[in-house]
């Protein structure tokens, strides 16, 4: 053969095998413990739910690694009095259907934000939402609205297509439309959602083509999912696997000190629990830090209030439950169930939040309650422990660094049910004291109130919040520039994978 044309050849060969290898799909597989609830941002307001949201949607406001609230959809706002405040919306921005992003958009996103009974807590209080002109949006507050700003960064404000969300009607969180780094492709309930990489977004293409969220419910499966590289990101490892991972050179954990916490949840308005002493006798009833150390294992510490130790307002009130057979006896006995009582006690598919009940379980029986404890699929889950028709449940609350989002919804009396109140509580003070808080933007003012509050829950105790537990995700070293953030989400974008074996 002519010495030209097989140097010819060759390179061509060369040149080929090269572009096959640049353009070799990059995907990314992060494991979930449960599904997303829908994908309509407005829908649930539940964490796996939330975790596959926030790559298919931008909000007007973001924030940073730090939680620092930072430029999103609007490029800049201002509180131009205490009941307004007014956002530029960023130019150039294209939904996933390629239409452009309107300030159109963004008025019937924020106003169906403001019906959505799961986002009730956070834009209730909105009055009115207004387009000024083609890049300006005018937010009127029925009162001055300390933490507005702040939940325009949560993930049910996400923006979406008003096109697509009234062509899709009741089916339209099967099939999203957003402007975030991800395009949804599809979705097998209970197995996985498939997004692809969005090459028009207006921060740049993400560095993966491809992210895919895998439904494991068992902690161990993910763990060894994460070690066989099925999946390249895995949430929530469980304490007993935390070694495991550790002890593999081609994986890390990235633990942080969230404003979260684990509670034990009474239905207030239902007997025996619409009696502060059964709920106080319970509480004295439960060791919380042998919940701590032999279920976390050095992941989780045990709380002294309602309020996450990691949000600035927290404060340990007066009031604490060391664990007191005796005391707990007496208080059972002055509500008229001194022979005991038969209760059920339910929880979901989780290994750590089982194991809590178990332990929990044998503790309640020194003093004569026997609880049968009943275990459920999170979807399921999330919706039964919304109703009125439950006894003791088990749950967690993720929340920001402002007093309002880890208090207002789960214990404000106009929030019983989806919103978060699900122990059906009522307390006029305690309601008194939270508007009082939510109506202020003075900080030093509402961050006395949030301290208030925490001596009224601490005390009439309609939950008993059990562990404050860190927010962990493992990962395999090949993944580069992932962000773990404290309100436990990762943020994807600028994440990239390596050819590392």
């Amino acid at each position: 053969m002519n010495k030209k044309l097989l140097t010819l050849l060759t390179i061509t060969v060369l040149t080929l095998s090269s572009f096959t290898l640049q353009a070799k799909e990059t995907k990314l597989v992060v494991a979930q413990n449960s599904d997303a609830k829908s994908l309509n941002p407005q829908v649930s307001n539940d964490i796996p739910t939330h975790r596959v949201n926030i790559n298919i949607y931008d909000r007007l406001i973001e924030k940073d690694k730090d939680m620092n609230l930072v430029p999103g959809l609007a490029e800049s706002w201002e509180q131009v009095d205490p009941l307004t405040l007014v956002l530029k919306i960023r130019k150039g921005v294209k939904f996933h259907n390629g239409d452009p992003l309107t300030v159109g958009d963004v008025v019937f996103s924020l106003k169906k934000a403001t019906e959505a009974p799961s986002l009730m807590a956070y834009f209730g209080d909105l009055d009115k939402i207004e387009a000024v002109d083609e890049n300006t949006v005018k937010i009127t507050t029925k009162v001055p609205y300390g933490p507005l700003v702040n939940y325009l960064a949560h993930v049910g404000a996400g923006i979406m297509s008003e096109k697509a969300v009234t062509a899709g009607g009741n089916d339209y969180g099967q099939h999203p439309v957003g402007t975030g780094p991800f395009i949804f492709e599809s979705w097998t309930s209970g197995d996985r959602i498939v997004l692809k990489a969005n090459p028009d977004y207006y921060k740049g293409k993400p560095g993966v083509d491809s992210l895919t969220f895998r439904v494991i419910p068992e902690g161990t499966n993910r763990t060894i999912a994460l070690e066989t590289g099925e999946a390249d990101i895995a949430y929530d490892i469980d304490p007993i696997d935390m070694d495991m991972v550790k002890s593999n050179p081609k994986l890390k954990v990235d633990q942080n000190s969230a404003m979260s916490m684990t509670y034990l949840g009474f239905n207030t308005q239902r007997a025996p629990f619409d009696k502060k002493e059964v709920r106080q006798a319970i509480a004295y009833a439960v060791d919380t830090k042998v919940l701590a150390d032999a279920v976390f294992r050095g992941s989780a510490i045990a709380a002294d209030s309602p309020l996450p130790k990691a949000c600035p307002a927290h404060i340990t009130p007066a009031k604490q439950y060391d664990q007191d057979i005796e005391k707990a006896k007496q208080l059972m006995a002055e509500a008229g169930y001194k022979d005991g009582l038969n209760i059920e006690l339910w929880v979901n598919d989780d290994g750590p939040r089982t194991d809590m009940c178990v332990i929990m379980q044998e503790q309640l029986k020194a003093i004569g309650i026997n609880a049968e404890i009943k275990i459920f699929e999170w979807g399921a889950y999330v919706s039964r422990t919304a109703q009125p028709n439950k006894q003791l449940y088990l749950l967690s609350w993720n929340s920001t660094s402002d007093g309002d989002a880890a208090l207002y919804a789960l214990f404000h009396s106009t929030q019983q049910g989806l919103s978060g109140n699900r122990s059906y509580y009522k307390n006029e003070k305690l309601d008194e004291v939270l508007d009082k808080a939510r109506y202020s933007v003075n900080q030093e003012e509402r961050t006395k109130m949030y301290q208030e509050a925490q001596e009224i829950l601490q005390e009439d105790i309609p939950h008993y919040t059990l562990v404050y537990p860190m927010l962990n995700v493992a990962i395999r070293k090949n993944v580069k520039d992932m962000v773990f953030r404290n309100d436990g989400y990762i943020s994807v974008e600028n994440m990239y994978v390596t050819n590392e074996k």
